[in-house]
C-alpha cells in the first residue's frame, strides 16, 4: 500500500489560506476516487476538497476551524500501491542511501535544522493539552508573542483551540491597557512617574448593546469579506473617474429585440452582458488596465478575464469569472452572464468559477444606485461600477442645432490604483467604454 498526502489545492490567484469548515470523512473511512474528503471555505467560494485516488483516511491533520495555507498537506490516505500519480513515502533506507549520496545537500539540511531549532526556541509550540495552527504560529512569531503569552489566549475554536481572529483579536487589543495597569513597579519611583506618559496606543471606544438592541454575528464569509476589502484599501491608492453615457439606443435595441432573442436563445438579454462587451474592448484598447502589481513588478495579463460581482442568497457578494471575455460574441457572452449569475445564486459555484480574474465590473444599478466608488478586487488595479440607468432631460446636438431631449443616460464610476495606473490611463480607459456604449448599432442583428 501507498501513502498519498491530500494538499490543500490552488483556490484562486489571491487566495492563500482557506479555513476547513468539516470533514466528510473520519478515519478508516474508504474514499472513492474523486470523492470529497472535507469542506473548505475562502473569502471567496465555499467549496470541497476530493481525492483523485481511491483509499483509506489514515490522518487528518487539521481539524476544523484550522486555518490552512495553500500547498500544506491535510490529510494522509492509504491507497493502492498501483495507483498513478501518487506520492509515496520512502523507506528510511532509501533517505539515507539518499542522503549518503549527497553530502552536500547534508550539510546544507544540518545548517537549516539548527536554524529551524533556534528559531523554535524562540517562538511557539503545540504541546499535548493544546495544539497551535501554522497559522497562528508564524502570526505569534511575528508581532513577538511569546509561549506563556499565547496559553493565555482564550481560543474560540475546537476544543478551545486558538484560531486565527482570536489571535488577531488579542493583538489589536493588546496595547489597549493603561500603562499604570502594564508597568510592572519600580522600587523608589513615585506612580505619577509612571503615569505620566501618555498611552501610544489608541483605544476605541467600546460599543455597549443595551436590552433592546439585537446582537448579530457576522457569518464566516461576511467576517473574510470584510478583511479582504480592508486589506485592498491598505494596499491600493484609490483614485476614481466618472464619466456619464447615454445608453439610449441601448435601451431602445434591447426593447426590440429581447423577446426575439429569449425565443432563439432560450436565454434573458440583459444590460450586464452589453456593458461587459464593451468594457472587454476596452481593455483589448488599453492593454495596461489589464495588469496586477506586486513587489514593485507590473504584471501584464494575457488574457482579458472579466470578473462580474455577484450576489449570494446571504447577501454577501462574490465574483465569478468570465474567461476570454474579449473573444465571446453577444450571445456567448449572455450565456457566461447568466449561467455564472444562477450559479452564484444556487451557491454552486466551484473554484475555477471565481480565480484568475483581472478587471471587475459591479452593476449597482441593480439597486438602484446611480453613483458608487467601488473597492478594487486584489490583485487587480481596476473595477468599474455600473450605475442605474435613468430616463432624464439632455441637450442633443445636431447639424440643425441643439434641442432639449429625453434620453436614457447612466454614470460610470471607475476605481484604480494609482500606483501604476495614473489619471490620464483610467480616465481614458473609461471615456472608451463610454465611447462603444454611446456608438451602439440600433440596426444591428442578434
Amino acid at each position: 500500500m501507498t501513502k498519498f498526502e491530500l494538499k490543500l489545492p490552488k483556490m484562486g490567484e489571491s487566495v492563500a489560506e482557506a479555513t476547513i469548515t468539516s470533514w466528510l470523512k473520519e478515519v478508516g473511512e474508504t474514499i472513492e476516487a474523486d470523492e470529497a474528503v472535507l469542506e473548505i471555505a475562502t473569502d471567496k467560494v465555499d467549496s470541497e476538497v476530493p481525492c483523485e485516488f481511491e483509499g483509506v483516511l489514515l490522518e487528518k491533520l487539521f481539524n476544523v476551524d484550522d486555518v490552512v495555507q495553500v500547498g500544506q498537506t491535510i490529510a494522509i490516505i492509504e491507497i493502492a500501491a498501483d495507483s498513478k500519480g501518487a506520492s509515496e513515502t520512502k523507506p528510511s533506507e532509501d533517505l539515507e542511501d539518499e542522503v549518503e549520496a549527497a553530502p552536500e545537500a547534508v550539510e546544507a539540511l544540518e545548517k537549516s535544522f539548527t536554524e529551524a531549532k533556534e528559531t523554535v526556541s524562540s517562538t511557539v509550540v503545540s504541546n499535548e493539552d493544546r495544539f497551535y495552527s501554522p497559522l497562528v504560529k508564524n502570526i505569534a512569531k511575528a508581532e513577538g508573542i511569546a509561549q506563556s503569552e499565547l496559553d493565555g489566549i482564550t481560543g474560540t475554536g475546537l476544543e478551545g483551540r486558538v484560531t486565527k481572529n482570536d489571535i488577531l483579536n488579542y493583538i489589536s487589543n493588546r496595547g489597549a491597557k493603561p500603562a499604570a495597569e502594564t508597568a510592572a513597579p519600580v522600587n523608589n519611583v513615585k506612580s505619577e512617574v509612571v503615569t505620566s506618559k501618555p498611552n501610544a496606543t489608541k483605544t476605541v471606544a467600546p460599543v455597549i448593546a443595551t436590552g433592546e438592541d439585537e446582537i448579530i454575528e457576522m457569518s464566516r464569509m461576511g467576517k473574510l469579506v470584510a478583511n479582504h476589502m480592508v486589506e485592498s484599501v491598505n494596499t491600493s491608492v484609490h483614485v476614481q473617474s466618472f464619466i456619464e453615457a447615454d445608453v439610449t439606443n441601448i435601451w431602445n435595441w434591447r426593447k426590440k429585440v429581447k423577446n426575439e432573442f429569449a425565443k432563439r436563445e432560450g436565454e434573458n438579454l440583459t444590460f450586464t452582458p452589453i456593458f461587459m462587451e464593451a468594457i472587454a474592448k476596452a481593455l483589448r484598447d488599453y492593454p495596461m488596465m489589464n495588469i496586477s502589481f506586486q513587489d514593485g513588478k507590473v504584471i501584464k495579463k494575457k488574457n482579458i478575464n472579466l470578473g462580474m460581482a455577484a450576489a449570494l442568497p446571504d447577501g454577501n457578494l462574490i465574483v465569478p469569472v468570465i474567461k476570454n471575455a474579449d473573444q465571446l460574441n453577444l450571445v456567448g457572452m449572455t450565456k457566461q452572464v447568466n449561467d455564472l449569475a444562477k450559479r452564484a445564486r444556487e451557491n454552486k459555484l466551484k473554484p475555477d468559477n471565481i480565480q484568475d480574474g483581472t478587471y471587475t465590473v459591479t452593476n449597482i444599478g441593480s439597486f438602484g444606485t446611480i453613483l458608487g466608488t467601488p473597492i478594487i478586487n486584489q490583485p487587480q488595479v481596476g473595477i468599474l461600477a455600473l450605475g442605474a440607468i435613468r430616463k432624464v432631460p439632455a441637450v442633443i446636438e445636431t447639424p440643425e442645432g441643439d434641442f432639449i431631449g429625453i434620453r436614457y443616460r447612466m454614470f460610470l464610476s471607475h476605481s484604480y490604483d494609482h500606483r501604476v495606473v495614473n489619471g490620464a490611463l483610467g480616465g481614458m480607459f473609461v471615456k472608451a467604454v463610454k465611447d462603444y456604449l454611446e456608438a451602439w448599432d440600433v440596426n444591428q442583428d442578434i
